[in-house]
C-alpha cells in the first residue's frame, strides 16, 4: 500500500529559457479519509484555461473537489480499497468520500445500482495502473483491469472494487459541457 503517494516530476524554464525539471516530489495534495480506510485521492496537476498556460503556477494544494477548475483540467490518482462486504458499510464509506472530498460531484442521479453513481460535466480518461475495478452504468458494467483505459463522457456511473487488492487509477478530468 502506497499511502497515497504518488511521485511528480515536472518540467518548466530555468531564468535563461532551458529546460529543466522543476520539480520532482511527492505530490502535496493527498486527501484520505477515517471513514475508508486505504482510499486515498492524491491531485497531480491542474490547469485553469484551455488551451493550458505552459507556464502556470504549481497550486494543486489548493484544490478541492472531483471538478477541474471551469475550462481546465485536473489529474489525480486514486487507490480504491476493496468494497466492505457490508452495504451499510459501503454506503456510509461512500457518503464520507462524496461529503467530504468529492462533494462537487453531482449524486442527484442516483439509480440504486450502487450507492457511489454520480456524473460530472466532464470529460476523463481512467488509466487502470494496478488492479481491477469494475465501471458501472445504469445499464451496464465492465470489469477494468491494469492496462485497460476508460472514457467517461459525463454519464451517472460509479467505481465499484469486488477484488480482494486495491486498485490504483490514473484520472484526467477536462471540463466539458453538455452542449
Amino acid at each position: 500500500m502506497s499511502n497515497g503517494k504518488v511521485r511528480r516530476v515536472v518540467t518548466g524554464f530555468n531564468s535563461d529559457g532551458r529546460s529543466t525539471i522543476t520539480v520532482d516530489d511527492f505530490s502535496p495534495a493527498i486527501r484520505s479519509l477515517p471513514e475508508r480506510p486505504n482510499f486515498y485521492s492524491t491531485n497531480i496537476w491542474r490547469t485553469r484555461s484551455t488551451p493550458a498556460d505552459i507556464n502556470e503556477q504549481d497550486e494543486i494544494i489548493d484544490h478541492t473537489g472531483v471538478l477541474p477548475p471551469q475550462d481546465g483540467t485536473v489529474i489525480r490518482v486514486i487507490e480504491f480499497p476493496p468494497e466492505p462486504k457490508d452495504p451499510k458499510e459501503l454506503k456510509r464509506q461512500l457518503e464520507a468520500s462524496f461529503g467530504q472530498i468529492f462533494d462537487d460531484a453531482d449524486q442527484s442521479h442516483g439509480t440504486g445500482v450502487h450507492p457511489g453513481m454520480h456524473e460530472t460535466d466532464t470529460v476523463d480518461y481512467a488509466i487502470i495502473l494496478e488492479g481491477e475495478i469494475v465501471a458501472v452504468l445504469e445499464e451496464t458494467e465492465t470489469t477494468l483491469a491494469a492496462g485497460d483505459i476508460l472514457v467517461q463522457r459525463g454519464t451517472n456511473h460509479a467505481w465499484s472494487n469486488r477484488s480482494e487488492k486495491p486498485c490504483k487509477i490514473v484520472f484526467v478530468l477536462i471540463d466539458g459541457s453538455r452542449e
